[in-house]
């Protein structure tokens, strides 16, 4: 096993880990960041539509273009990038245990930033271990990462942001989506994205939900059906689709087994994907010297996790003494400010509230333990 040091560790090339990354190296601290990918990026490269927001917040700039940015950016600093390198350990001395291909690393680190990201949820169906099942990332990143089509005729499973736009993003690619279904009494995501596709001519079936998925080795067909306001199915009101694949929007949650094994709090957030770790407004958790950011922090946008990278880099790097007080305040007050605007609206106000909550169950656990960190 090969021993290295760092200063800060950065598990997680994503979004909220390159912008963790560039902003402590811009500062002048040493950085490790690993990822167990083979390129950086995470999700951005998945996402060809342009983003929302603000002209501070990339609005108008696609997902791929913006991790492109990044890369660019974090090719000029000094941080060094570990890829195809997966961290199964995390341990109280601040060591993060590392297999890179044949290699084993234990890494030292005065300051660790979490910035896993989250998973896809998956949802148990009478055939739903038919090949051709699959989640709608998966489904995105056969398309516009690896240039693979899963199928040609398509159901996809949720209406939040997630199902909207990589239903628009298939037919792009060239399939027929058949249909959106939506157990939900109305849609989950933004109306920009759903109009798209009513447009595009797909039926967005509210109140309905897939039975069953069909076929002799391989998806053939899905059954749907509506669904009453518990979610209950009505019997009788089932028809079949014919499809040979169906993508599944049913949700993330939050990739927090590091956070878990090195002792942090937790809290149980259901709008923020589950159960969260808990921290303050610097980005650190309740074990000092860790910190989290991106969707390991609660489900948001790629947006949200890059501020919440750069404010937790920036609070890693004063904490070992690369600002002074008064500079480090002004920057993540910066970020602060652009956090909550993205944190508006019908949507972002729900994931504004659960944070602020997040924040609250930080501060009451800091105050039990006489304001310092055990």
């Amino acid at each position: 096993m090969k021993r290295l040091s760092t200063e800060i560790a950065i598990i997680g090339a994503g979004p909220a880990g390159l912008c963790a990354a560039i902003e402590a190296s811009k500062l002048g601290a040493k950085v490790t960041l690993i990822d167990e990918n083979a390129l950086p990026g995470g999700q951005l490269f998945k996402q060809i539509h342009k983003f929302f927001g603000s002209k501070e917040h990339l609005a108008g700039v696609r997902g791929y273009e913006i991790g492109t940015r990044l890369l660019e950016e974090l090719e000029k600093s000094d941080a060094e990038v570990m890829l195809s390198g997966t961290a199964y350990g995390l341990f109280r001395d601040m060591t993060i245990g590392v297999v890179q291909k044949t290699n084993h690393y234990a890494i030292q680190a005065k300051k660790i930033i979490l910035a896993a990201g989250g998973k896809e949820n998956y949802m148990d169906f009478p055939g739903s271990t038919l090949p051709g099942v699959m989640g709608a990332g998966a489904a995105q990143t056969m398309i516009n990462v690896n240039r693979v089509l899963p199928g040609r005729h398509v159901v996809m499973l949720g209406s939040g942001n997630v199902g909207l736009i990589v239903s628009y993003q298939l037919m792009q690619a060239g399939a027929c989506v058949e249909a959106l279904v939506e157990a939900a009494p109305a849609i989950g995501g933004y109306g920009v994205h759903a109009g798209k596709i009513r447009r595009a001519g797909v039926p967005i079936l509210t109140s309905h939900t897939i039975k069953e998925v069909y076929g002799d080795g391989k998806v053939e067909g899905v059954i749907i059906a509506e669904v009453d306001e518990k979610f209950r199915v009505i019997e009788g009101t089932e028809r079949a689709i014919a499809a040979d694949t169906v993508c599944l929007a049913v949700g993330l949650n939050p990739m927090t087994e590091l956070a878990h094994m090195a002792g942090c709090g937790f809290t149980f957030l259901p709008a923020l994907g589950g159960h969260v770790p808990l921290h303050d407004d610097n980005m650190e958790t309740t074990v000092p010297g860790i910190y989290v950011a991106g969707d390991i922090t609660g489900v948001e946008e790629a947006s949200s996790a890059m501020e919440e990278g750069k404010l937790a880099g920036i609070a890693a790097a004063a904490s070992l003494g690369y600002l002074d007080q008064e500079k480090a305040k002004e920057l993540k007050d910066e970020v602060q400010v652009r956090l909550s605007a993205l944190r508006t609206g019908a949507f972002g106000e729900k994931r504004q509230t659960a944070k602020t909550e997040q924040m609250a169950r930080m501060a009451a656990f800091l105050q039990e333990k006489g304001g310092r960190r055990p």
